[in-house]
């Protein structure tokens, strides 16, 4: 059973920004050291972030909470499975806030063209 939906979309500029201005700080408080060093990999690591946020975002929207209640973005991991596929990782509060609502799963899609990022989550309940 479907328990909750969010999407997100995110200029992609943004980050390029942050990234073209050495901006760090803001960069460590959005992502953990795993996300920051599969984006700096890449050579549009600006794309690569925006998305990343993005799920960040829709997964709060699709649990109905934002960002509040103790959690924190680094609660929220954005992981690729061994065949490349995105899939949200929590942590923290944000982990058990999923649980206390009873759910089971998230699906996560990632996507990106004209300069934007997009996601959506959908969160089941067993």
């Amino acid at each position: 059973m479907i328990s909750g939906i969010g999407i997100d979309t995110v200029d992609i500029a943004r980050f390029r920004r942050f990234l073209d201005e050495g901006n760090q700080a803001i960069i460590a408080r959005l992502f953990n050291q795993e996300e920051r060093d599969r984006c700096s990999a890449r050579k549009d690591a600006a794309s690569c972030y925006a998305a990343r946020f993005a799920a960040k975002e829709a997964f709060l929207k699709a649990l109905g909470c934002g960002l509040r209640d103790g959690i924190s973005w680094l609660d929220m991991e954005i992981v690729n499975n061994e065949s490349g596929k995105p899939e949200l990782r929590l942590a923290g509060r944000a982990r058990q806030l999923f649980e206390k609502q009873g759910l089971g799963a998230v699906f996560l899609s990632l996507s990106h063209d004209g300069g934007q990022a997009v996601a959506m989550v959908v969160l089941e309940a067993p």
